[in-house]
């Protein structure tokens, strides 16, 4: 059982920066495929960034060149660097973990944090 605590939001202004951190116990999660979704009031979860165990990575379309997912499996942590924050980009962002292969489906995912709401004001 992995059990996901995520931190590091807050509020900050357009155009700014935030690094998100997701600390993982109870399992190390070298072998597991982490993400981040992210969910905006009135709107279904969504797809942000996810890594490989072998750290290849992938992201949601309007925040590559942006977000950078990263992971230390000797602190069994996972990071989302957010960069040139966008007002769009307010909601609540949670981690997951799932075994195997990445998706971008939050449904394939069995095991997430609490979330951590990020606002970003114009």
């Amino acid at each position: 059982q992995v059990q996901l605590v995520d931190s590091g939001g807050g509020l900050v202004q357009a155009g700014g920066s935030l690094r998100l951190s997701c600390a993982a116990s109870g399992r190390t999660i070298s072998t597991y495929a982490m993400a981040w979704f992210c969910q905006a009031p009135g709107k279904e979860r969504e797809f942000v960034a996810a890594i490989h165990w072998s750290t290849t990575t992938y992201y949601g379309d309007s925040v590559k060149g942006r977000f950078t997912i990263s992971r230390d499996n000797a602190k069994n942590t996972v990071y989302l660097q957010m960069n040139s924050l966008k007002p769009e980009d307010t909601a609540v962002y949670y981690c997951a973990a799932r075994i195997g292969v990445v998706s971008k489906n939050n449904k394939d995912y069995g095991y997430w944090g609490q979330g951590t709401q990020v606002t970003v004001s114009s």
